[in-house]
């Protein structure tokens, strides 16, 4: 029989939890390891591998730079019918620089940004991003267009109003350690989150992080801790201040991190574009109108304040002018999508029922009064009569070009009618047929001919029956509204829009 010795026992164990600590040590590093590899890609929901590949001349060739932005009350929006935005100005002004037209497309979830980018949905992200290391393996970024810094936002007590500064700075939390064992809730795939995970090192101890979908704008966020159904959040500070700005309940004054670069993103094989955003930015910087359109977007407290409780700004209600009813009602019964005629009407008179122009048109939709008589519009200063007759004469231009066979040409050859005249546009289309263009197709086509009827070798044409006329200012209207339209069919998204 066999004698257990408790020495050996003792010993077997030891050795047993010391192979079993081993394979757990192994294992965990395993996981970082892993974690090291995959993790900043799946931070941002991105692969640093790029699907395309093309670069600034490929861009221009094409004649149209592609800019990914975020809806928000500072980056993108429309207010009173006017596109707005500090990333969207700036984007606008280097397109131009570089001869370019300028498509602007909407990511819906901010997650998606790089993805997006990387795939070739647009050539730059045009939105502020915290420039960081980890971003910086899966895309290029610009020289940074402003440094900003990361601050708590939390809600003041129900009662701040009526407390001693001294009291209210004991509610509130002044240091970040004071958020051990505390909730802040932040979207996951941003700098914003990889501050936290990093703080918690920092201060040694555990920050709950509750994530929030791509979708929801930091915006929205702050504005639930106004409203307390979030306790905490994190922001850039600028973006903090001017939602503190209108929100008087929140505090902002409690910062996070050291000053952080915020720029633009372009993909790792655009450098000839990283290049030119580069040259542009360094250039433009350090000048006073740059510095005018940063205070404009992020320390103008009262212009803020009135974009925010205002129902024509774009991120409230949806509208786009104080006339959006009757633009509605009347577009509906002509068959037109109510948000290309509010970029007809913006593109007229900017909103202004009392405009007259040097050529005598008038109101809102600026009907020649010879129109307005046809029209049986007797007061053509009147919003609703002008909109009603406006959307009406639409309606019959639209007619006109029933051999159109493609319904977004036909729309660009009704604006153009509307602009200049039906006839002029006839002369345009027969000098295309000639010259052996497409009569049918208006960019690059119709739009060219009408161009070149302000050149005497055109306009006495034998084909042409009506003589000169200034082309640019019909092109150019149809490719403002157009353009206007395409922000107001981002920004107001309703349903498929014409063609």
């Amino acid at each position: 029989m066999a004698v257990l010795n408790p020495t050996n026992i003792q010993s077997s164990c030891l050795m047993r939890c010391a192979s079993r600590l081993r394979m757990l040590l192994v294992l965990l590093l395993c996981a970082g390891l892993l974690a090291s590899c995959d993790g900043r890609a799946s931070l941002f929901n991105a692969s640093p591998n790029t699907e395309v590949d093309w670069d600034l001349d490929e861009i221009k060739e094409k004649g149209t730079l592609k800019a990914i932005m975020v809806y928000s009350s500072t980056s993108y929006f429309i207010y009173r019918g006017r596109t707005m935005g500090y990333e969207y100005e700036l984007i606008r002004h280097f397109a131009e620089s570089q001869g370019l037209k300028l498509e602007v497309v909407v990511a819906q979830n901010i997650d998606d940004l790089i993805t997006m980018l990387n795939r070739g949905d647009g050539d730059v992200i045009a939105y502020g991003m915290t420039i960081t290391q980890e971003r910086e393996e899966l895309v290029d970024f610009t020289q940074h267009l402003y440094l900003t810094n990361q601050v708590l936002v939390q809600r003041k007590p129900e009662n701040w109003r009526r407390m001693k500064q001294a009291d209210l700075q004991k509610a509130l939390v002044t240091d970040p350690a004071q958020l051990i064992g505390d909730t802040v809730a932040v979207r996951r795939n941003t700098s914003y989150y990889e501050r936290l995970v990093n703080l918690q090192q920092e201060i040694g101890g555990q920050i709950h992080i509750e994530t929030i979908q791509g979708e929801t704008s930091t915006d929205l966020i702050i504005e639930r801790v106004a409203e307390g159904s979030l306790k905490y959040t994190v922001a850039d500070a600028n973006i903090a201040k001017v939602n503190a700005g209108y929100h008087q309940n929140l505090d902002i004054g409690t910062p996070l991190s050291l000053s952080q670069r915020v720029g633009w993103a372009v993909r790792e094989n655009s450098s000839d574009l990283q290049h030119a955003l580069n040259e542009w930015i360094e250039e433009i910087r350090d000048k006073p109108e740059h510095k005018a359109l940063y205070k404009k977007y992020f320390d103008h407290k009262q212009s803020y304040l009135a974009r925010a409780k205002s129902p024509y700004l774009s991120l409230n209600e949806g509208k786009i002018s104080i006339y959006d009813d009757w633009v509605k009602k009347y577009s509906a019964q002509n068959g037109w999508d109510w948000r290309l005629v509010s970029a007809i009407i913006y593109e007229e008179s900017g909103f202004s029922p009392a405009d007259t122009s040097w050529a005598g048109a008038q109101g809102l939709m600026q009907l020649m009064p010879a129109t307005a008589a046809d029209l049986g519009i007797t007061d053509p200063f009147d919003p609703e009569s002008s909109i009603r007759g406006g959307t009406r004469y639409l309606r019959t231009l639209w007619d006109l070009w029933k051999d159109i066979p493609d319904s977004l040409n036909r729309y660009q050859f009704a604006l153009a009618s509307y602009n200049c005249g039906y006839a002029h546009i006839l002369d345009a289309q027969r000098l295309a047929a000639k010259h052996g263009a497409d009569p049918n197709t208006w960019v690059g086509n119709v739009e060219t001919y009408l161009l070149n009827l302000s050149y005497s070798e055109y306009y006495n044409d034998e084909v042409v029956r009506y003589g000169f006329v200034r082309g640019n200012i019909p092109v150019n209207y149809v490719r403002n509204i157009m353009s206007r339209y395409a922000q107001y069919r981002n920004l107001l998204p309703e349903h498929k829009p014409p063609g």
